[in-house]
């Protein structure tokens, strides 16, 4: 790694999990096995910038500028702006919990929640990390992965795709996936949460890019194939909203 990678590996470390909220000098210097003086330099090009803080005796911390460009992307964001009002008219509508996800390297994040119901509670709140092989907002994205991307995902997470039940090969996975695609839209029950069906759709860029999903979770109280059809028809027309507000922007 060049200088300008080793410094954002920094960063990386508070992706470890929900614990990684402070990290000391020492504990940085062993996970990373930088140099004294090397470590000192890029904390404190990190530090200037705002990107990370320090308090003396608790360690290192993300810093405000994260904070303040958080607030821009939530208030500028086209997708996000895009997507407000068909989330909170979902949410609404059904009584569920509407999600909007965008796929993040081989992960998705959700980038915004809107709740219509104290009935559930999802905790894949905004900012949280899941596996493409989990949940109906996750899948409906992998159903669209490009090909030579969907092979290099399986050759990392082979027995991950046999567990989650997409098949034990590549053409098995795929023949999965082209299910997905040919319906339109994914339901999962109880695969993260239990208790609850997640019912999402695909979200394009101008270029029919792949860029995230749409979902709404329901209360899993049997719903019928009728009401779930009636529930997947309404996000698959917002998906297709967004898709459309992608194109345009």
């Amino acid at each position: 790694m060049n200088s300008l990678e080793k410094m954002i590996g920094i960063l990386d470390l508070f992706d470890a999990g929900d614990d990684a909220v402070t990290v000391t000098f020492e504990e940085l210097c062993e996970s990373l096995g930088y140099t004294r003086s090397t470590m000192y330099r890029y904390l404190k090009t990190l530090t200037d910038a705002g990107l990370l803080s320090s308090l003396p005796g608790v360690g290192y911390m993300l810093g405000p500028r994260i904070v303040e460009l958080d607030y821009k992307i939530r208030t500028g964001d086209v997708l996000i702006r895009a997507a407000l009002p068909v989330m909170e008219e979902l949410s609404t509508r059904f009584k569920g919990i509407a999600l909007l996800c965008r796929r993040f390297k081989f992960e998705v994040l959700c980038v915004h929640q809107e709740t219509g119901t104290d009935a559930i509670h999802s905790n894949y709140e905004r900012g949280r990390m899941r596996s493409l092989l989990h949940g109906a907002a996750s899948i409906a994205i992998l159903a669209y992965l490009p090909d030579h991307q969907l092979k290099k995902l399986f050759s990392m997470a082979k027995d991950e795709f046999t567990s989650a039940g997409f098949g034990a090969s590549l053409a098995e996975v795929k023949a999965t996936l082209k299910g997905h695609r040919e319906r339109g839209w994914v339901s999962t029950t109880g695969d993260v949460t239990p208790g609850v069906v997640g019912i999402a759709a695909p979200v394009f860029d101008a270029r029919s890019e792949i860029v995230g999903s749409l979902s709404l979770t329901l209360k899993d109280t049997r719903i019928s194939a009728k009401a779930e059809e009636e529930v997947a028809e309404r996000v698959v027309f917002c998906a297709g909203i967004l898709s459309k507000s992608l194109a345009r922007s």
